[in-house]
């Protein structure tokens, strides 16, 4: 057995030993830590005693005592976006590690199958319309879905639906998307629309609202407990069709609903937000990193991971100038370093 093979083997070892439950309740307190407080950071800034104030009182419908510019920074603007952060983190992580695990390609992000590209075309339409902000974010989620739809149907109009020929659809579909994208850019108005289309595409929460939310909580649950329930079938995917039917697997059936789930999960996540970019591709890597390449392990961790990922993001975004800066902006500079030290210290597993 080669060096960085035992290596590799006694860190699985090391990451097995420790429960998945001590990982899943230390992320989970971390977690809401964390929201309590970047509920009070901004640039009306609150200590934690008046925002426990604020939120109990509010609970026990007692009579406010407190600043009403307080109660609405503190319940209207932040919250909602804090609530947003984290779904659509655990989101986007979910989805990447799922595409990673039944594609067996560590390269793989969310948007594989062309939703964000569909998805940022349904945006940019609605708002070359002047439509109604609702109605882009309906207009993305289907869209979006769409792209899916069609990249799904691809291999079967011809004949193959090898994992590879679904990759290959998916960049064919994402390219169509970009070309329409780039049309419609082109007969925007660049003094409105442009500028619209090119802040949605780079990611917000500052116009997320509970409405936004509640229009895709129940998508956004139903799939991750789905996906949750068969992530033992994932890594029986991943060692590939003619060994998942082996094992008793109906690959195909399987395949296919977690693909649906996993870009449920995106579509839902970039129709409130825009498009915001590697968090599925990195996020699974460092579960993976933190507690092994079992699914049933790395899948909730990731989920967790990145909803802690994207509320520190969203947070550094909003205070650290006195404009808000978009999402990806942040995640790009994050992600991309993260990911060359990810490589290089996993290039004998890649090579």
């Amino acid at each position: 057995m080669r060096a960085d093979e035992k290596r590799t083997l006694r860190a699985e070892q090391r990451k097995n030993g420790v429960p998945i439950a001590a990982w899943i309740i230390g992320l989970s307190v971390l977690l809401l830590v964390l929201v309590i407080v970047c509920l009070c950071l901004g640039q009306y800034s609150m200590t934690i005693p008046e925002t426990f104030h604020i939120l109990i009182g509010k609970l026990r419908g007692v009579e406010p005592d407190w600043k009403a510019m307080k109660e609405n920074v503190l319940l209207f603007l932040r919250l909602p976006r804090i609530i947003a952060a984290a779904l659509v983190g655990a989101s986007l992580a979910l989805s990447g590690s799922v595409y990673q695990g039944i594609f067996r390609n560590p390269l793989v992000s969310p948007d594989l199958l062309g939703v964000s590209s569909g998805a940022c075309v349904g945006a940019a339409l609605s708002i070359l319309m002047n439509w109604s902000p609702v109605t882009t974010q309906i207009m993305a989620f289907v869209t979006g879905l769409l792209a899916v739809a069609l990249t799904l149907l691809i291999p079967k109009l011809l004949g193959s639906t090898s994992n590879i020929m679904l990759v290959l659809s998916g960049v064919i579909v994402s390219g169509l998307m970009g070309s329409f994208l780039g049309m419609i850019k082109y007969v925007a108005d660049p003094r409105s629309q442009l500028q619209a289309i090119t802040f949605w595409q780079m990611g917000s929460f500052a116009s997320v609202r509970y409405p936004d939310i509640l229009s895709v909580l129940i998508p956004i649950i139903v799939s991750m407990a789905v996906l949750l329930l068969i992530s033992w079938w994932i890594d029986v995917l991943s060692m590939g069709e003619t060994e998942a039917k082996l094992l008793g697997a109906k690959f195909k059936p399987i395949r296919n609903l977690a693909i649906v789930c996993a870009s449920l999960l995106t579509a839902s996540s970039v129709c409130i937000c825009g498009t915001i970019g590697w968090i599925g591709l990195v996020i699974p890597h460092f579960a993976r990193m933190l507690v092994g390449a079992h699914s049933t392990r790395y899948m909730p961790v990731s989920c967790l991971l990145g909803a802690v990922f994207m509320i520190v993001v969203d947070t550094t975004a909003r205070n650290i100038s006195g404009m808000e800066v978009p999402i990806s902006i942040l995640t790009s500079l994050i992600g991309a370093p993260f990911y060359i030290a990810l490589m290089r210290r996993r290039k004998g597993e890649l090579q």
